[in-house]
């Protein structure tokens, strides 16, 4: 109940709303995940451990915002973006919540020790996230839209 009312308070905020699904913001968000994901790589090969791990988390993303545009939801928070991704789309969130804490941890803290290992690890994540991200885009038709959308109604009137 917790999460419906933090998503309830972001969509009074206008912060999370229903706005005119859009293949041309969808596009413009696949391509942004695709050249951070390149990102994340060019820095890792760098060793350029921090920034490459910020890169491959706002891959994720990235991807997230375009599927949450083709549906036509709009969602300016990370964590209710997330949080939807669970409850409209029931995909699993382990992996972008991972990377999430590792991006934060390394963005916003200087007492750890980061490892080219760890930094590895993110990548696939990032990778497999977005191929079941990407496919899911690719499977949405005006039907299914329909229904996320409605879904998405429902639970901010909970």
């Amino acid at each position: 109940m917790k999460r419906i009312g933090f998503l309830s308070r972001l969509n009074q905020e206008r912060r999370l709303e229903l706005v005119e699904p859009s293949e041309a913001v969808t596009q413009a968000y696949q391509d942004k995940s695709e050249s951070y994901l390149g990102s994340a790589k060019i820095l890792l090969r760098s060793d350029h451990l921090e920034e490459s791990v910020s890169m491959a988390y706002y891959s994720m993303y990235h991807l997230l915002l375009a599927l949450l545009f083709r549906t036509g939801i709009k969602c300016e928070n990370h964590s209710a973006s997330i949080i939807l991704l669970k409850e409209l789309f029931g995909i699993d969130i382990t992996a972008i919540l991972s990377a999430k804490k590792e991006r934060i941890d390394k963005q916003y803290y200087v007492d750890f020790q980061i490892t080219r290992e760890e930094t590895q690890d993110v990548i696939p994540l990032a990778e497999e996230f977005s191929a079941e991200l990407t496919d899911v885009i690719s499977r949405l038709n005006t039907k299914k839209i329909g229904e996320y959308r409605e879904k998405l109604k429902k639970l901010l009137s909970s």
